[in-house]
């Protein structure tokens, strides 16, 4: 299984790691900690060497009850950015974390390889005709709402058939438009309660068939640190053994604020399916 970024066939067949780098100032785990150019280069440069294939860029926080900001301030936010990385590190292929046709396209013209829509198009209708146009791999995820309203929108009639459901609609509506490279992210957190998300991780095998890789996001999120009773900064233990589970159960790519630990899952993770 491969997807082609800027040229280059990415073979999914062994997982793996996307690099979480948020220019936000309000993310649920690292918002603020990068504001200056010296220390967005030093944390990709960490990932980088720690083996991320993609670095994932967001400029829009999508925790639960987020603000919204205009187009205009998440395009100042993640293109100088961008202009950053492509500089810094010319065959890095960046991936954009945003819902908006139009920060899709000006992104991919300064040289991102890939869009990470936590909506799959259903909040910009024009965003699926964009990717398509612009001949690029796309990450759809399953959402409810937004991220203003998604906490109060966890009602499933079944949660796997309704996910699957979403998926068969949108990898069809993708296809349509000429999008060739299709990544799913069931969208851990997002429309979905604690004990939600702990069904979709024990089932998320049930989206292989799609016959797209699946990106795994659950990197530090409430339902680790909440079931745990800690925080945030103290989730990495959790997230690594959750990590592991998805990788077990067939995700191709882990989006994580910490890469060297989720190599390590796949490295690990990798022996085993080796093992007799």
């Amino acid at each position: 299984m491969t997807i082609n970024c800027k040229g280059f066939l990415i073979n999914l067949s062994t997982p793996k790691v996307m690099g979480i780098l948020n220019v936000t100032p309000d993310s649920f785990y690292d918002g603020g900690k990068y504001k200056n150019e010296n220390e967005i280069l030093k944390k990709t440069e960490l990932m980088l060497k720690e083996g991320a294939t993609f670095i994932d860029i967001g400029a829009y926080s999508s925790r639960p009850g987020a603000d919204h900001i205009s187009i205009e301030e998440e395009k100042k936010r993640i293109l100088p950015v961008i202009r950053l990385l492509l500089g810094n590190f010319p065959e890095i292929l960046l991936s954009i974390d945003t819902f908006r046709s139009e920060i899709a396209k000006l992104s991919i013209e300064a040289g991102a390889a890939l869009i990470n829509d936590i909506s799959s198009g259903n909040l910009d209708d024009k965003m699926l005709p964009t990717i398509g146009e612009l001949k690029v791999p796309c990450i759809m995820m399953h959402m409810k709402g937004t991220p203003k309203t998604m906490k109060s929108l966890d009602h499933y009639n079944n949660l796997m058939i309704d996910i699957n459901t979403f998926f068969s609609e949108k990898v069809a509506d993708a296809r349509k438009f000429g999008i060739n490279d299709i990544i799913i992210d069931p969208g851990f957190g997002f429309a979905k309660n604690t004990l939600q998300n702990f069904d979709l991780l024990k089932h998320i095998s049930l989206l292989k068939s799609h016959n797209v890789p699946i990106l795994a996001g659950i990197s530090r999120k409430s339902m680790i640190y909440k079931t745990l009773n800690n925080t945030p900064e103290k989730a990495l233990n959790g997230t690594t053994a959750l990590n592991t589970i998805a990788l077990l159960n067939g995700a191709s790519i882990l989006r994580v604020h910490d890469v060297k630990e989720a190599m390590e899952c796949i490295a690990l993770v990798n022996t085993y399916n080796q093992a007799n």
